[in-house]
């Protein structure tokens, strides 16, 4: 499927995207998010785990690497893998065993590690003015072919009110 692309023209409407795609995820599930500084990976995470049920506050994993979220539905493994040298630091966050667990995985820089996720959603974000960020949806492997359609009906719905 060609990716599907739309255009957040705030923040509340970055928010209403996050609890779209909340709605489509299961466990181990893979969001590989990209996009350079303050583009919103973590604005759109912070949404994404406030729809999951996450009450604790969420912030960016830049230093720690990896932060942990329970929510009321699913866990949450938040990485940001920006600073790693090499693919292969990858394994030592845990994010395996994480995802193993039942975790969905929400990785910030996710293109510096795609190779190693073959079933992913890729959410690509974008300075589009001032407050608006361009979003691009697009899959990896066998799981999110049936699910990114049904994604994309559900974001034109969301969407035709912006």
């Amino acid at each position: 499927m060609r990716p599907v692309n739309i255009v957040s023209r705030s923040p509340d409407d970055t928010a209403r995207v996050a609890s779209v795609v909340a709605r489509e995820l299961r466990a181990r599930d893979v969001l590989l998010l990209t996009g350079d500084l303050g583009a919103g990976k973590t604005a759109f995470t912070k949404s994404l785990c406030a729809a999951l049920g996450v009450v604790e506050h969420v912030t960016s994993p830049t230093f720690t690497l990896v932060h942990e979220y329970a929510g009321t539905t699913l866990r949450v493994c938040h990485a940001d893998v920006y600073r790693l040298e090499r693919t292969g630091e990858l394994a030592d966050l845990g994010l395996d065993e994480a995802r193993r667990s039942g975790a969905v995985l929400v990785i910030e820089w996710g293109d510096f590690v795609a190779d190693a996720f073959d079933d992913a959603l890729v959410v690509a974000l974008a300075h589009a003015g001032e407050n608006e960020r361009a979003m691009e949806f697009s899959s990896r492997g066998a799981p999110w072919e049936v699910r990114l359609p049904r994604l994309a009906e559900q974001l034109r719905a969301v969407g035709a009110s912006w």
